[in-house]
């Protein structure tokens, strides 16, 4: 079975992992999946990821997720470009998640950012997902 939406994958492993209070999720590795774990890890949303190699040529992601005083740390993520749809945004029109509180995780020309790095850089780009 073909994986159609890789980061929309990822997102449901850790939804899923802190609905079921895990430590670590593991998830199939890709460069643009490393990149958006980047984001979420300075964020501030998880602890760590690494990556493990299974065998030649296949890699897998190990997420540590993080927990405040015994709740997740991520509220609500959510996917917001779709292959079907795709949401792209210019940097005057990037949305605001909960008013600044949250961010979204953004694909620029320059690479993926949040969507406070992207406006300090002056990039639009594709809105993948929110995070609150």
């Amino acid at each position: 079975m073909a994986i159609t939406d890789p980061i929309s994958d990822l997102l449901s492993v850790i939804r899923n992992g802190q609905s079921a209070r895990l430590a670590v999720v593991t998830a199939p590795a890709s460069r643009l999946k490393k990149d958006v774990l980047q984001v979420l890890k300075d964020e501030g949303f998880i602890r760590e990821f690494s990556e493990e190699v299974v065998r030649e040529g296949v890699k897998k992601l190990n997420i540590e997720l993080k927990y405040v005083e015994g709740e997740p740390a991520i509220r609500t993520i959510k996917r917001i470009s779709k292959p079907g749809l795709r949401n792209y945004s210019s940097v005057t029109k990037l949305p605001k998640v909960h008013n600044g509180l949250g961010i979204s995780i953004i694909s620029t020309p320059k690479g993926v950012m949040s969507d406070h790095k992207a406006r300090a850089a002056n990039l639009g780009g594709e809105v993948l997902c929110s995070v609150f």
